[in-house]
């Protein structure tokens, strides 16, 4: 997708996507050109967010996609983390406001380097907006954060990233890394999770993210998810 021409016409955009006759799961948007312009923690760049926010759910709900979600912002030049988190907080409000006009439910996924890097600071961030979560594991296991600090998450999350990762490392080969899945898998059951279980690699050298062989990662965690799922619960 060329994302002016998403923001120019949001339905064409969602045609293209219908051609394709498959469910998409999750739309991932950058306002700006990258994950620092135009980020949720800039004030001066609300206004044009919640304007484009606009047009990606009227994409989003033509195309038949039940999520969209974006990065919670980043402590920027003369912030500090309370002020970025802040500014977030205002800029979720007003972002979530536009969203209670669509279908498309609107999710932040905490990130490495964002404002959000702790489990307690995102319940905070979502509890005072409102949005959803995108769920990711890895990122909080690589900051050092144990599986059982961040499952208090779980009731939150509408979009759920599954990617093997230890600390130092956002990405690592499924039997090195420490996230117990079938935990996470029992977590969001019994938290009534009914979405999207992604798979999702990366490539970041900041976090220790090499080429990995993402085939072989791929089965291992499909097998993985298919032998907990065959297995009767208590």
């Amino acid at each position: 997708l060329d994302k002016r021409e998403l923001l120019h016409d949001p339905r064409a955009s969602a045609e293209r996507v219908r051609m394709l006759d498959l469910p998409v799961s999750n739309y991932f948007h950058h306002f700006g050109a990258d994950v620092s312009d135009r980020n949720l923690a800039l004030p001066a760049s609300r206004d044009a967010n919640v304007r484009d926010l606009e047009r990606v759910l009227t994409f989003a709900d033509a195309a038949g996609i039940p999520t969209v979600f974006f990065l919670p912002g980043m402590i920027n030049p003369g912030q500090s983390r309370r002020q970025a988190m802040a500014a977030s907080v205002e800029s979720l409000k007003a972002l979530a406001q536009v969203a209670s006009h669509f279908e498309a439910r609107i999710c932040i996924e905490p990130a490495v380097r964002s404002c959000a890097e702790t489990p307690d600071g995102v319940r905070e961030l979502l509890d005072r907006t409102g949005v959803a979560l995108a769920l990711d594991h890895s990122h909080f296991i690589c900051l050092g954060h144990s599986q059982q600090q961040i499952d208090p998450l779980v009731p939150y999350a509408a979009h759920v990233h599954l990617r093997q990762a230890r600390p130092g490392h956002l990405q690592a080969p499924f039997d090195k890394g420490t996230l117990n899945f079938p935990a996470l898998f029992g977590a969001l059951r019994e938290a009534g999770y009914s979405g999207a279980l992604a798979i999702e690699f990366i490539r970041q050298v900041f976090t220790n993210d090499w080429a990995d062989d993402v085939m072989t990662e791929t089965i291992l965690m499909r097998d993985c998810f298919n032998a907990w799922m065959a297995t009767p619960s208590a």
